[in-house]
């Protein structure tokens, strides 16, 4: 459970965030000449940039859902737990 702050308490923080030279409220002025981080600096932004998630791959794995025998899988997980890349092969070669 959170504690409540006391109203001096609460008094001091506004001081400290009042007197911190780094933070300060941004004129309407500062606010119209803001202009993006990319087209700030857009060869720092190129140097960090990186494409989200996973890499395409060439030939990428369909997900599907398979009912089994318990008995099957058991067999197969008590191998390790590479079991699913070792029931996929035995399938591959099953062609």
């Amino acid at each position: 459970m959170k504690r409540k702050i006391s109203d001096e308490e609460e008094a001091d923080i506004q001081r400290q965030i009042a007197e911190d030279p780094d933070d300060y409220e941004a004129t309407d002025a500062e606010l119209a000449r803001a202009v993006p981080f990319a087209e700030a600096f857009p060869e720092l932004m190129d140097s960090i940039h990186r494409p989200r998630g996973r890499p395409r791959v060439e030939n990428p794995k369909q997900a599907v859902t398979l009912r089994l025998d318990p008995e099957t899988v058991e067999r197969f997980r008590a191998r390790g737990p590479d079991w699913r890349a070792r029931m996929s092969d035995v399938l591959k070669r099953a062609k």
